[in-house]
């Protein structure tokens, strides 16, 4: 894996996918894993015209769309650092295990590496939906 820069949490994007790449051998589900390109910073034109055409506030940043034991998808919230979930995110994150789904924050690329390996290889080791991973 090539080096990333952690400091932020773009970097722990890149770092997770390409984990997910060198993995497909294994999981070769992680080909359908994507991630949502709803956060970051953007002029006031763009951020409008990504509204308009459905871009929504709080949208977990990866999706895993396969299903294992009683969820049907995972979705993480990766964070960096010392940042912390907003009050969308933890609505979208709490609907979302409302319908099914396994959700978590996850702190680093590392932590939601683990997740994703516990969650496709693992289940009856994963825990509970909607806990925070890596936090320390």
């Amino acid at each position: 894996m090539r080096n990333f820069r952690l400091d932020d949490e773009s970097g722990h994007q890149e770092a997770l996918f390409s984990w997910a790449g060198y993995q497909l051998g294994r999981m070769p589900e992680l080909e359908y894993m994507y991630h949502v390109p709803n956060g970051g910073k953007r002029d006031a034109a763009t951020a409008t015209a990504l509204k308009r055409q459905g871009v929504k506030a709080g949208v977990p940043d990866i999706h895993l769309p396969v299903a294992r034991g009683e969820y049907h998808g995972l979705y993480i919230e990766l964070k960096a650092g010392k940042n912390t979930t907003t009050a969308k995110q933890k609505g979208w994150l709490r609907f979302l295990r409302q319908q099914g789904y396994f959700t978590a924050v996850c702190y680093g690329w590392q932590a939601a590496a683990e997740l994703i390996e516990k969650y496709l290889l693992r289940i009856k080791d994963l825990g509970e939906a909607g806990q925070i991973w890596g936090k320390e």
